[in-house]
């Protein structure tokens, strides 16, 4: 999936010293819905981090099973701890 041009967004991003300019960026990349898709995947690492099951994610999130679905694969194939460990120490 990682082409030169997604290859030059992550190196960008990974330069960038400043929430404000990260933010700036992802606003101008993503729509307002793909932004609420983002934070929701990661609700969805951090509510199945708690045990809490698919179904009651689905409902308190207001998004489909499928959608908490394709969250849980996600984090059984990557490593998320530091994001969510982020994502605790933000919230």
């Amino acid at each position: 999936m990682t082409t030169d041009t997604y290859q030059s967004l992550l190196t960008h991003l990974a330069q960038c010293n400043d929430a404000t300019e990260i933010a700036a960026l992802l606003t101008a990349l993503l729509t307002d819905k793909e932004q609420q898709d983002i934070a929701n995947r990661i609700r969805i690492f951090d509510l199945l981090e708690k045990g809490v099951t698919q179904r009651e994610i689905a409902e308190q999130l207001g998004v489909g099973i499928a959608t908490v679905s394709r969250g849980a694969k996600a984090r059984q194939q990557h490593d998320v701890s530091a994001l969510l460990a982020t994502h605790r120490r933000d919230h």
